[in-house]
């Protein structure tokens, strides 16, 4: 495979990859936002859960304290009674006391069952409020069916500009693949030219000989300053700034 060749095969690599990039990158913005309201929503129905759970506790609670007081109301008209047919001092003091204790205890259980009411009728309303919130956040899942359908279309883009990504590389000869992927990693982008003697990602000058050497199409070279892989190319890219110009404005 001559040089020209692997330049080519490069030059598309490299493009591609800024493409496949730019995709991976929406493809993620896009799903997390819908894997957020996913979430909010799941945590919408674990605290509606939770507080409904928290209700029915309160409620049984009130249950068994409502049925404490209708015993103890019970109790008290029995020692009414019992005052009535009191004989003596002593008799009549102890069914008072009695009386009293009674009544003492059905008010505690009035306090306590009022208490529970509000904290019962402050959980319906988070409940309530819970559930128009998961309503809404399913509304908006319902209405953001471009979305979904956005997704659909940037996975099958995204798996199919993969699927070319393979091919290309098979093309390109390994030690230069692995070359090529290092710096990627590192620096994002793994490829730069040269049309005047600067490398057209940094814009800093190579030396005389290497830029010799590239024009007369010997090799690759590695640009001294941001290590990308270096070629000369005939002319600029079309939609590309002067390089000299550039590379001297970067100076200034």
């Amino acid at each position: 495979m001559n040089l020209r060749a692997q330049i080519e095969a490069l030059e598309t690599l490299a493009t591609l990859d800024a493409s496949l990039a730019k995709l991976e990158a929406e493809l993620r913005r896009e799903g997390d936002v819908l894997s957020d309201k996913k979430s909010q929503i799941k945590k919408l129905e674990e605290r509606f859960e939770s507080t409904r759970a928290s209700v029915g506790d309160m409620d049984r609670t009130r249950g068994e304290l409502l049925q404490d007081a209708r015993h103890m109301s019970l109790q008290m008209e029995r020692s009414r009674e019992k005052l009535a047919r009191c004989r003596t001092e002593r008799e009549l003091n102890a069914t008072q006391r009695e009386i009293e204790e009674l009544r003492k205890l059905y008010r505690d259980r009035e306090l306590e069952i009022e208490k529970i009411n509000g904290l019962a009728e402050q959980a319906r309303t988070e409940m309530d409020g819970a559930n128009s919130e998961r309503e809404a956040l399913m509304g908006d899942l319902a209405k953001d069916h471009q979305v979904t359908n956005r997704l659909d279309s940037l996975e099958r883009d995204v798996s199919a500009a993969r699927e070319q990504r393979k091919e290309l590389v098979k093309v390109v000869p390994p030690a230069l693949y692995r070359r090529y992927e290092m710096i990627r990693k590192r620096r994002g982008s793994a490829l730069a030219w040269t049309f005047q003697g600067t490398c057209s990602a940094c814009h800093i000058s190579i030396s005389p000989m290497s830029f010799q050497r590239l024009r007369r199409g010997e090799d690759f070279d590695q640009c001294p300053s941001c290590q990308r892989i270096l070629y000369y190319r005939e002319e600029p890219a079309p939609d590309a700034p002067d390089e000299q110009a550039a590379g001297n404005e970067s100076s200034k």
